[in-house]
C-alpha cells in the first residue's frame, strides 16, 4: 500500500512539474520550434561535416549554423527592412488618396464588361465590393504601418529571439543524436510508436519547409522580379506578399499578379499586362508542379484539401508559424489514428477470435456429451 501511495504521489508531482515547465517555456514556443526546424533541415550538412571531421561536434555545429545564417537569416533581415519601407510608403499613398482601389475596379469593369455579368450572376454587388475593397486596403495599410512601427520598436526583442533560436539550434545540432534516444526512453508511448511519431515529425517538417516554404519563396521571388522588370511599385513588398500567399494551396500568388495584370490591360498597358499574366501562369504557376516533386518525396504528401484546411487553420491559430504547425498536427492526427486502427483493432479481433474459439469448443463439448 505504501509503495502504491509513493508511486501515485511521484507521478502526480511529475505531471505538475511538467505542466509548470511547459507553461514556463510557452513564451519561447516559436523560438524552440524554429530551432528544431533548423536542426532538422541542416542535419545532413552537420552529419557530413562530422563524417569528415569526427569528434569535432562544436566545429561542425558552428559551421552549419554559419551556413544557416548566410542562407536564411541575412536575406530575411534585408527583405524585412525593404518590406517595412515599401509597405509604409504604400500606406501613405492610400491615406493621401494617390492610390484608389475603387478607381481600379471601375477601369477593369469598363475594359472587361463581362466581369459585371459574371459577378452579378454569382450574386455579388459591385458597389459593395468597391466599398469593401477600399476599406480592406486601408485596413491592410494600417496593419502594415502598425507592424512596421512595432517591428522598429521591438528590434532588440527580435534580435534576442533570433539569438536564442540560433543558440538552441547549435546545441540541437551538436547533441541531437544523443537527445533522441533519451526522449524515446523517457516517453511512455511505447518505443516503436515514439520512433514512428518522431520520424513523421521530421518528414513532415522537412516536407513542409522544402515543399512549401522554398517553393513559396521561389514563387515570391519570381513575382517580385517581374514586378521590378515591369517597373511596378513595391516589387519587394508584393514579392513578400506573394510568398505568403503561395503557402496557401490552390490560389497562391495569383491573388496578386492576376488582378494587377488585368488592371494593366484595362488601363491600356497591354504589353505589360500580357507579359505579367503569361509569366504568372506559365513560370510562377508551374514552379509548384516542377519543384515540389523534386524537393519532397511523395510518401509524405497530404491530400491537397487537407493541406489547404490545415494550413489555413494553422495561420488562423498560430500566425506565420502555423504553416508548419498546421500540416504537422494534421499528419500526427492521421498517424495516431493509423497506429490505433492497426494495433488496437488487431487486439479486438484477436480477442473476438479467442472468444469465438471458446464458444465453438464449448459447443463441441456439449455435442459430444449429448
Amino acid at each position: 500500500m505504501q509503495k502504491v501511495i509513493e508511486t501515485r504521489s511521484f507521478i502526480s508531482a511529475l505531471i505538475a512539474v511538467s505542466i509548470a515547465f511547459l507553461y514556463l517555456m510557452l513564451p519561447f514556443f516559436s523560438v524552440i520550434l524554429w530551432a528544431c526546424i533548423i536542426a532538422l533541415l541542416f542535419h545532413p550538412l552537420n552529419a557530413k561535416l562530422l563524417t569528415r571531421y569526427p569528434h569535432r561536434e562544436n566545429t561542425s555545429a558552428t559551421i552549419t549554423l554559419l551556413a544557416c545564417i548566410l542562407i536564411f537569416v541575412t536575406p530575411a533581415i534585408f527583405l524585412t527592412s525593404a518590406f517595412i519601407k515599401q509597405g509604409t510608403a504604400i500606406y501613405q499613398q492610400l491615406e493621401s488618396g494617390q492610390i484608389r482601389p475603387g478607381l481600379w475596379i471601375d477601369q477593369i469593369r469598363q475594359a472587361f464588361p463581362i466581369l459585371d455579368e459574371i459577378l452579378t450572376a454569382l450574386g455579388f454587388d459591385i458597389t459593395t465590393i468597391k466599398q469593401q475593397l477600399g476599406a480592406l486596403s486601408v485596413n491592410v495599410g494600417k496593419l502594415m504601418a502598425s507592424n512596421a512601427l512595432s517591428i522598429g520598436q521591438n528590434t532588440l526583442s527580435w534580435f534576442v529571439s533570433l539569438g536564442l533560436m540560433l543558440y538552441l539550434a547549435f546545441f540541437m545540432l551538436k547533441d541531437g543524436a544523443r537527445l533522441i534516444p533519451i526522449l524515446i526512453r523517457a516517453l511512455p508511448l511505447g518505443d516503436e510508436r515514439e520512433r514512428l511519431l518522431m520520424q513523421k515529425f521530421a518528414e513532415v517538417t522537412r516536407a513542409t519547409i522544402k515543399g512549401s516554404l522554398v517553393v513559396a519563396m521561389v514563387q515570391g521571388a519570381l513575382g517580385g522580379l517581374i514586378f521590378w522588370f515591369l517597373d511596378l511599385p513595391g516589387p519587394v513588398l508584393w514579392g513578400v506578399v506573394m510568398t505568403v500567399l503561395s503557402l496557401i494551396p490552390v490560389v497562391g500568388a495569383s491573388l496578386i499578379w492576376l488582378p494587377v495584370g488585368l488592371y494593366l490591360l484595362a488601363t491600356g498597358n497591354t504589353s505589360d499586362g500580357v507579359i505579367l499574366i503569361a509569366f504568372g501562369a506559365v513560370v510562377i504557376g508551374l514552379v509548384d508542379n516542377i519543384l515540389r516533386p523534386i524537393l519532397v518525396g511523395r510518401d509524405t504528401k497530404l491530400p491537397d484539401y487537407l493541406v489547404l484546411l490545415s494550413t489555413l487553420g494553422g495561420f488562423t491559430l498560430f500566425g506565420m508559424t502555423g504553416f508548419v504547425l498546421g500540416p504537422l498536427i494534421a499528419v500526427l492526427f492521421i498517424t495516431f489514428w493509423e497506429i490505433f486502427s492497426r494495433e488496437f483493432n488487431v487486439m479486438v479481433e484477436e480477442s473476438s477470435d479467442h472468444h469465438d474459439a471458446e464458444v465453438l469448443g464449448s459447443d463441441q463439448t456439449d455435442n459430444q456429451a449429448g
